[in-house]
């Protein structure tokens, strides 16, 4: 006769007593987890700075050493679901392996019962991650990002928005030109209602205000311009070209990457997106993800309890715990896959965020289901 058979119809409510019991064993090792995985991310994260601040003039190892440590916990929300998930697994395969839950089923306590305290402390770690860990990972991630740029011999363009456009600067030499424009097509890269400053060696030169300006290989095809400088009559020509080393890659990619932007900030930051006439694929997506990490880490607890609950003397425990290991990766390289379906188009952005978490439960779910109702 099994457990789950021997096991009296009749269920009790699960206890403060318990329920506190199994939340700090729960936390226990969700602290041992994320320690011990925030070293080894630090240890990564060092390497791979050293490798590539190693060349730059001015580089020390301190300088190296912070801006790993302010990656850190950017890094740690990426690995954040790995946590969840060991923690979950060794919590209840350290309790079934002294027959506490054994004993708890014996009493008439289901598994769905003592779960509850896990995924209560994972709903609540999902929602920390996200409106606390997460903003001030994005805030140490563009700290760490502009520390590397002040080392970086060749700076690429900085790209802001704000509420009446955009703003880029193209440095190339002694020439700096600062571009604003109230939209943009991303398609074509061409920017409407321009302004262009310029400047050689910090001294301003000249003014150009066009109807558009489209970049071209080499340089910037601006239409109807009106060029203005001090002491001169404003002058008006049909098209003028202005040389650039910048490419429509270097463009997009001088926005504000998704992950250095917080929750807080997502909305605003997308709607100024939308309507600079830019894609928002990244940061909508971005910003689903973080709203599906409650969900997720419930996901990953119930994944844990369908590897780890089972009695020990069926065996081959150690097989068990792996497989529940190789199913998180394969979720994690899923999710990489879906993602990256997200941001092209392929897919729906808030169905390529939902999605890693929703097939996780839904095929959890009837595991534990089998194993508790046999």
């Amino acid at each position: 006769m099994t457990a789950a058979a021997a096991m009296p119809r009749h269920r009790r409510r699960l206890s403060w007593t318990l329920s506190g019991y199994i939340a700090r064993q729960y936390m226990l090792w969700f602290i041992v987890f994320l320690l011990a995985i925030s070293g080894i991310v630090l240890l990564a994260g060092t390497a791979d700075r050293m490798d590539r601040m190693a060349n730059r003039d001015g580089v020390t190892f301190g300088i190296v050493l912070s801006v790993a440590v302010f990656r850190l916990p950017s890094l740690i929300q990426e690995t954040m679901p790995f946590v969840v998930l060991g923690a979950a697994m060794f919590t209840f395969w350290r309790l079934t392996r002294t027959n506490e839950l054994v004993v708890t089923r014996a009493a008439g306590v289901s598994a769905w019962q003592f779960l509850l305290p896990a995924v209560a402390l994972s709903v609540l770690v999902g929602i920390l991650t996200m409106t606390i860990l997460n903003p001030v990972g994005a805030t140490l991630l563009s700290r760490a990002d502009q520390i590397e740029e002040s080392y970086d011999p060749t700076p690429g363009p900085s790209l802001a928005l704000r509420g009446g456009g955009l703003w880029l600067r193209q440095d190339q030499g002694a020439d700096r030109l600062m571009l604003h424009a109230s939209r943009a097509d991303e398609e074509t890269m061409t920017l409407y209602e321009v302004i262009v400053f310029r400047y050689q060696d910090e001294e301003f030169l000249n003014r150009m205000d066009a109807s558009s300006a489209t970049l071209e290989p080499g340089y910037w095809a601006m239409r109807d311009v009106w060029l203005s400088q001090a002491g001169t009559p404003t002058i008006f020509e049909r098209e003028v070209r202005i040389p650039t080393n910048l490419t429509s890659r270097k463009i997009l990619e001088s926005f504000a990457p998704a992950e250095t932007l917080s929750f807080w900030d997502l909305p605003e930051f997308i709607r100024l997106l939308q309507e600079a006439g830019f894609s928002t694929q990244q940061h909508r997506l971005e910003f689903n993800k973080l709203l599906a990490l409650p969900l997720l880490f419930t996901a990953m607890v119930v994944l844990a309890a369908t590897f780890s609950l089972r009695p020990q003397r069926r065996g081959r425990v150690g097989l068990i715990i792996l497989a529940g290991v190789i199913c998180g990766f394969v979720l994690y390289f899923m999710s990489s896959l879906v993602f990256a379906l997200g941001i092209s188009g392929k897919l729906p952005v808030a169905m390529a965020a939902w999605t890693p978490a929703t097939i996780a439960l839904a095929l959890s779910l009837p595991l534990l289901l089998h194993l508790e109702d046999g």
